[in-house]
């Protein structure tokens, strides 16, 4: 067996231990709360991102529209539309999250997001529901909209 050379060995050393010491200065910060409310929540507003994507192309036109897909991924969608809301406890608002003071300073304009795009998610249900497909690109705009007013007043970009 050949001996690695000493000089070697401590160089490599060194190049492992600088990359794990940044690794830890720039990775993720650890979600301190209890029930992980943070991880918790950030995990469903993904799944929306995951699941208007394919709902965007179809009423985008760059996917093909086939109803009994897209009424099923929109009845998904609203399944979800109530669940990221109870992830925002009143001990909720600590590092890192992104959410800005308002969510918790103002309850009352909060909530009204959220209302707003549970309704903008129900109409473009009623929409699929009906097939009508003309109606589905504004529905779907609707549901985008109060998604980015919501981050627009609630969250640090």
């Amino acid at each position: 067996m050949r001996r690695i050379p000493h000089r070697l060995w401590l160089r490599a050393s060194l190049v492992l231990l600088l990359g794990l010491s940044l690794g830890a200065c720039f990775g993720p910060e650890k979600d301190t709360h209890p029930n992980q409310v943070l991880t918790k929540r950030r995990a469903l507003f993904k799944q929306f991102t995951r699941m208007l994507e394919p709902i965007g192309l179809v009423a985008s036109g760059r996917k093909p529209y086939q109803r009994e897909e897209f009424l099923s991924s929109v009845q998904d969608l609203e399944k979800l539309a109530d669940k990221p809301w109870l992830y925002f406890p009143a001990d909720g608002n600590y590092p890192p999250t992104r959410s800005k003071p308002e969510v918790w300073s103002q309850p009352e304009k909060f909530k009204l997001a959220q209302d707003n795009y549970r309704s903008a998610v129900h109409e473009l249900l009623l929409v699929a529901q009906r097939g009508d497909q003309p109606a589905l690109a504004k529905a779907v705009d609707a549901v985008t909209a109060s998604c980015k007013s919501c981050h627009r007043d609630f969250r640090n970009e």
